[in-house]
């Protein structure tokens, strides 16, 4: 199956929200909610895809040659590649009903795995999507990161111990989804937490905890503060708060105040190809996590879609490196990108 053939399979099935456009920029669906667009005018999807394709990668193929060496390690585990797919939530709704979330998560994780890499899931009002989620983590041997919303404590407490039950080598959650609207009006109340609620929460992941949703230094040193093992530059694809800067517009300020600390920096929006992967890496960060571009390989291919669009950023990921002089990810440097 090539990649082309999976994107003509998903606009068959993938519902009338999602284009499944050859380049997922963010143009199409814009300000679409439902679906996979932004909030308010939707520019902030588009900037992050934007920001990525404005930097441009220094060819120097004066050096040895040899195959480049993609693994990364992350608390523990190593990869193949340094990205992962990222946690979606309420595919039904924003893309169509050949999938639910369970349904989907049970392809995702079990096709990353395979393949080298790890899946975040996402999170629901329904129990059964952070159930069936970990249950897939499970059967896949921990090989996941459960993404937890930012609920009431109650909440948390009970999807955690789901989580942790799964052997997950980390978990998750995406913070910055304060700003959805279901998570709301929540009595206990649920959103945005401070650092003295967010170390509770740390504490009781008894694992390495990700803080998903971070844009500022002040941001990225509230979270180490909590005790985060690992942050993800992210907006939540513009899905939470119009008017954003892009991730890699403020990737390397937060990736320099956090450089030495032990903290890892991943970051996510609009990341599409491996040479986009390569720019992220360039600018500071250890991983990335693609999301959008996962479900509509989900949607066009299933476990084999999603392999092929892992070979497809693999293979941009090492030609890059090896036009650019890195025989490793620790070789690839800030003098390898153009801003």
């Amino acid at each position: 199956m090539t990649y082309s053939e999976v994107l003509a399979n998903a606009r068959e099935c993938i519902g009338k929200y999602c284009k499944a456009c050859p380049v997922c920029n963010g143009v199409a669906c814009k300000n679409q909610i439902p679906g996979p667009g932004a909030k308010g005018v939707g520019d902030t999807a588009i900037r992050n895809y934007n920001k990525w394709a404005d930097i441009r990668v220094n060819m120097d193929t004066l050096c040895e040659g040899g195959t480049p060496d993609t693994h990364v390690e992350l608390f523990g585990k190593t990869f193949a590649y340094p990205f992962f797919a990222g946690p979606v939530g309420a595919v039904n709704l924003h893309y169509s009903e050949a999938y639910t979330d369970m349904t989907y998560n049970d392809v995702l994780v079990r096709a990353c795995a395979e393949n080298g890499i790890a899946a975040f899931t996402g999170d629901g009002t329904n129990p059964t999507v952070m159930e069936m989620a970990t249950k897939a983590i499970g059967a896949a041997n921990g090989c996941g990161v459960p993404t937890i919303k930012p609920w009431n404590i109650d909440t948390i407490k009970e999807k955690m111990a789901e989580a942790k039950a799964s052997g997950c080598f980390a978990v998750a959650m995406d913070v910055d989804a304060a700003g959805l609207p279901f998570l709301k009006n929540m009595t206990p109340p649920a959103g945005s937490k401070s650092v003295e609620e967010l170390a509770e929460i740390v504490k009781l992941a008894e694992r390495p905890f990700i803080v998903k949703g971070v844009m500022t230094v002040k941001g990225a040193l509230k979270a180490k503060e909590a005790g985060a093992a690992a942050i993800v530059v992210s907006n939540h694809g513009g899905r939470v708060l119009d008017q954003c800067p892009a991730t890699a517009e403020v990737l390397p300020e937060i990736a320099a105040a956090l450089k030495d600390t032990g903290v890892k920096v991943l970051v996510d929006g609009g990341i599409r190809t491996g040479v986009d992967v390569f720019k992220a890496l360039a600018l500071g960060a250890d991983g990335v996590l693609i999301c959008r571009p996962f479900v509509t390989a989900v949607y066009g291919g299933g476990e084999e879609g999603v392999k092929c669009y892992i070979d497809k950023l693999a293979g941009e990921l090492a030609d890059t490196m090896q036009m650019c002089g890195a025989h490793s990810l620790a070789e690839i440097t800030p003098d390898m990108v153009r801003i």
